[in-house]
């Protein structure tokens, strides 16, 4: 018997129960009680995940760092706990730093929030786990230098990682004044271990990590033969089954059942994190978060793309790292990227009522010679109060000293590395003890209902396998253009997942866009047809479900039955590189064009499609190509109807926004009957931009207004309320009460707000 038939056979024995990929029971929705506004500090000066050696001046040191956090206004330590030092010898662990960070922090008066590491292994991992390391599709295993480990798709790896949880869960749940956990660090497959010697490098091909991709494929086929089917192959036994190393021809079903199972693997092996402290943490909250905004990845990330909505799924609340001026000046934030990486976590978490700031970046960045311009004190208020406003449930600052060491030494410190205190330290802790007497405020509220939904589609991204390397980034700009449009008129919307279309969950929404859909499944089709048979209006772009989910194309398209829901097929398509593709408005009928003039011109990307209807089919031809065919068509379907565009205008409208296009975005509110909360004499000021954003509790509102220009601005808002008569306005950050009256449930507030200042109105009803 083969060594790998016999790891097969072992996993299947070994591995605790659930620890295949499948559908998962998530944790009720948490009911936060606190609210921590906290900073990275784990004792000493170690950059994380290091660990200081503990001296006899250590307590003393610790303690003053622990009181200046706690005068700066602070109310939660972030600490952390490292594998590598913390268990040097299996089964010998040595919690000496935890036990007293969390015993000075409970005597200063600091909550504690844990930050696990196992990305950073004991020696001992490499040497007993040898036939486990992490391995490359060209065989080359990675021996660790702390970093990265060893897989934990084998089971004694993973049972290894797991009783490190489990035991660090022992001593912090002991302690009174211990408050949650984060799981994981930016989830991938392999951190820390940058293997350029390796062309488009790729994760993980060891034993486990086949095996449990057989296991994945067992359940998803039932058998062998239709596993041939699938990936048009003639496999004899399972253990002839492998992921794809590279491309061919004909098809790419194995390209995309390996990509689909990395991202519900990384969701399957956070579940098992959760549930190793569960096992002595019965109670605390539990966390993680990632490394950036899943839209701006792709399943062709070498060390394992994740999906945020998934990665919620086990979780109380997922989180993100935010650094807007990460390590050059030229990739500094602009507002709309700062915008899209908060709003798709929060919407990532839309079930749940929250998300975490896992890492909000302290001070100037550093990346060995790269260096970003300074961090300031506006903007931290911008990056605090914009995460707030989001429905942020806690704020984690990263971190309070800078790195010591590494490849980031002197970057990311709220103070200096001497120990005194800078300008933004105080301000952040400023900003952290209003959040703190506020407690109660923001944890009650949460963001207007959105009646918007932008799809969020990764499979659409596969299209072609591996050979596509063409445009990386059209999935992420079609969903950005239309995002942006919204948010700069402060109109609620919310990213949603394709689930929710397979699952039917849009119950939410009167406006369903469905950007970028060139592969979609089945399920997602079906969910688009009751959604506008059901009196919803769909939105969506050029050769929607041209591939299934098998990679396979459709015989009509719009593909997978949509064609009847569009009234259409497509007539021809054309691909045009770097060109705008014009689409001229020639009915202004619609009520999705009505307040268009016939002649104006919506830019689309990419694809220039002409449609023709089907018969006895009746469309609305609102838009043509300059050849005369139509490009822009709206068919009622049911009590609804759907409207499908030759093109991609959101593709177009980022990262240069297109005003025509935007004007026919915002008509799409009319269409749609969307019901706005408040509007504001800024919307759509994209020069002076103050962003407005609304919070609903049961006693009324918080209205934030964001002014992220360098100008001095007046705003005025109208708020629809369900009261009429005297509000009690109270500005949080000033704590200064006045009374408005709201007339015909309309509720008028003027603010004056100077450069990069922020208001907060808690309005009572």
């Amino acid at each position: 018997m083969t060594t790998k038939k016999i790891i097969f056979i072992l996993l299947a024995i070994l591995l605790p129960a659930g620890y295949g990929i499948q559908a998962q029971d998530h944790p009720e929705p948490a009911e936060p009680d606190f609210f921590p506004f906290s900073v990275w500090y784990s004792g000493g000066k170690a950059r994380a995940p290091m660990l200081s050696e503990i001296t006899p001046q250590s307590e003393e040191e610790w303690r003053n760092d622990l009181k200046q956090i706690k005068e700066l206004g602070f109310n939660t330590v972030r600490t952390w706990v490292e594998w590598a030092t913390c268990e040097p010898v299996r089964g010998e662990y040595n919690f000496e730093n935890l036990h007293l960070l969390m015993r000075l922090a409970e005597e200063i008066g600091l909550r504690v929030f844990i930050q696990m590491y196992v990305d950073s292994a004991p020696d001992w991992v490499g040497e007993e786990f040898s036939d486990f390391l992490f391995e490359t599709q060209s065989e080359i295993k990675v021996y660790p230098q702390a970093a990265p480990g060893a897989c934990t798709d084998n089971p004694e790896v993973s049972e290894a990682v797991l009783n490190f949880y489990t035991e660090t869960a022992k001593v912090a749940s002991s302690y009174p004044n211990f408050f949650g956990w984060d799981l994981w660090s930016e989830p991938h497959i392999i951190n820390w271990a940058h293997l350029d010697y390796v062309p488009n490098v790729q994760f993980c091909f060891c034993p486990g990590t086949v095996s449990r991709f057989r296991e994945w494929l067992m359940d998803k086929y039932g058998s062998l033969e239709e596993l041939n089917r699938a990936w048009h192959r003639t496999f004899r036994m399972w253990s002839q089954v492998e992921p794809p190393r590279f491309s061919t021809i004909l098809s790419y079903t194995d390209f995309i059942d390996w990509k689909t199972f990395i991202y519900e693997k990384l969701v399957d092996d956070m579940r098992m994190r959760y549930e190793a402290i569960r096992k002595a943490d019965p109670d605390n909250l539990i966390t993680a978060h990632a490394v950036g905004a899943s839209l701006f990845q792709s399943p062709y990330v070498g060390a394992g793309a994740s999906d945020d909505f998934m990665m919620a799924g086990p979780l109380d609340f997922y989180g993100v790292s935010i650094y807007p001026k990460h390590n050059h000046p030229d990739r500094h934030w602009s507002v709309t990227t700062l915008r899209t990486v908060m709003d798709f976590t929060r919407s990532a978490n839309r079930e749940k009522g929250g998300w975490y700031v896992g890492e909000l970046q302290a001070g100037k960045g550093t990346i060995a010679l790269l260096l970003s311009d300074p961090v300031m004190p506006e903007d931290q208020r911008i990056w605090a109060w914009s995460a707030i406003a989001k429905g942020a449930m806690g704020v984690n600052i990263y971190a309070y000293y800078p790195m010591s060491s590494g490849y980031e030494a002197g970057g990311y410190g709220l103070i200096n590395l001497d120990g005194t205190i800078t300008e933004r330290a105080v301000h952040l802790g400023g900003i952290a003890a209003i959040v703190d007497r506020n407690q109660e405020l923001f944890l009650s509220s949460t963001p207007a209902k959105a009646e918007i939904g932008i799809v969020y589609n990764p499979l659409s991204q596969m299209v072609g396998g591996l050979q596509r390397r063409d445009y990386p980034g059209a999935h992420t700009n079609s969903l950005i253009g239309y995002f942006r449009a919204f948010a700069d008129y402060n109109v609620p919307v919310d990213f949603i997942h394709r689930e929710h279309l397979e699952k039917q969950e849009l119950s939410q929404y009167k406006l369903v866009i469905v950007p970028w859909p060139i592969m979609i499944t089945r399920e997602a089709a079906e969910g688009i047809r009751a959604f506008v048979e059901n009196g919803g209006r769909v939105l969506a772009e050029a050769r929607i479900g041209w591939n299934d989910e098998r990679g396979y194309a459709s015989e009509i398209i719009p593909g997978l039955g949509l064609h009847e829901v569009f009234g259409v097929r497509e007539h021809e398509v054309r691909l045009r590189e770097d060109v705008d593709i014009e689409i001229k408005i020639t009915d202004n009928t619609h009520p999705a064009t009505s307040n268009l003039e016939k002649g104006h011109i919506l830019s689309g990307s990419l694809y220039k499609k002409s449609v023709i209807p089907l018969d006895d089919h009746e469309i609305d031809v609102l838009a043509r190509l300059p050849d005369g065919n139509a490009a822009l068509v709206s068919a009622k379907y049911g009590k609804g109807e759907a409207m499908l565009a030759g093109s991609y205008l959101g593709m177009a409208n980022h990262p240069d926004p297109v005003p025509a296009n935007e004007d026919f975005f915002m008509n799409l509110l009319d269409w749609a009957e969307i019901e706005r909360p408040f509007t504001s004499s800024h919307d759509g000021n994209k020069e002076n931009y103050v962003e407005v954003r609304l919070q609903e509790n049961d006693d009324g509102f918080v209205l934030y207004l964001i002014n992220h220009s360098n100008s001095r601005e007046t705003v005025s808002v109208e708020l629809k309320t369900p009261e009429t008569g005297r509000h009690r306005v109270r500005d949080v950050i000033m704590d200064e009460e006045r009374h408005v009256r709201a007339r015909d449930n309309i509720l008028n507030l003027d603010a004056t707000i100077d450069p990069k200042q922020v208001k907060v109105m808690d309005i009572r009803f």
